[in-house]
């Protein structure tokens, strides 16, 4: 039997190419955007892609949402994944544009990618994924796909599942219990993200 997999819709992500790489590793998506859809959920994901103030405010928009977000994965334990600023949201706040309040499950703040003669921004194209402390046993060694200027400057090491090299180290995953985030892009990265959307279909944290 296919596992129900919340994928929030809330105008602020890759949504079809999202639900079609869930698809192709075996998950039954429901695109959700209200909040009493969560409840049926065996796996949450929040995808994003754009700004961080607008994906929060896009998310804090949808009524109860974050509240029932909290709900299912902070207290009910239900696996979740973060992908781009769907992971930095994580985050206690954003310093794109001001500064704006995360959901602050995983303690840090989202910053920006400086550039050099060296380094361009925003950080674009495949990079390695070396591992740190993972605990989560989802994120392996390899190449993704990365699109992004800001990055997460996480308070606890211990949180940081991986990183990448852009001009300097650059966090790449989080994770913390029932809860990962990426800052790679699952969707555009192959056979490298397929696989890891379906280990997180079969995580059991």
């Amino acid at each position: 039997m296919k596992q129900q997999i919340a994928l929030i819709d809330y105008g602020a992500g890759n949504l079809h190419s999202v639900a079609n790489a869930l698809k192709r590793v075996g998950a039954d998506v429901a695109l959700v955007s209200d909040a009493d859809s969560l409840a049926r959920a065996e796996r949450i994901v929040l995808p994003g892609v754009g700004a961080f103030g607008a994906c929060y405010e896009g998310l804090a928009g949808l009524p109860g949402m974050i509240d029932a977000l909290e709900r299912r994965v902070l207290r009910d334990g239900a696996p979740f994944l973060g992908i781009c600023v769907g992971m930095q949201l994580l985050a206690d706040r954003g310093l794109e544009h001001g500064d704006t309040p995360g959901l602050g499950w995983i303690g840090g703040d989202v910053r920006a990618l400086e550039a050099s003669d060296a380094v361009k921004v925003p950080h674009m194209g495949w990079n390695d994924v070396v591992l740190a402390d993972d605990a989560s046993g989802l994120v392996e060694p390899g190449e993704a796909y990365f699109l992004h200027s800001y990055a997460f400057d996480v308070t606890n090491e211990e949180h940081v599942a991986a990183r990448t090299d852009h001009g300097g180290s650059v966090t790449a995953a989080v994770a913390r219990d029932n809860i990962l985030g990426v800052q790679f892009h699952p969707e555009k990265s192959q056979a490298y993200g397929l696989a890891l959307l379906e280990r997180f279909l079969k995580w059991k944290p």
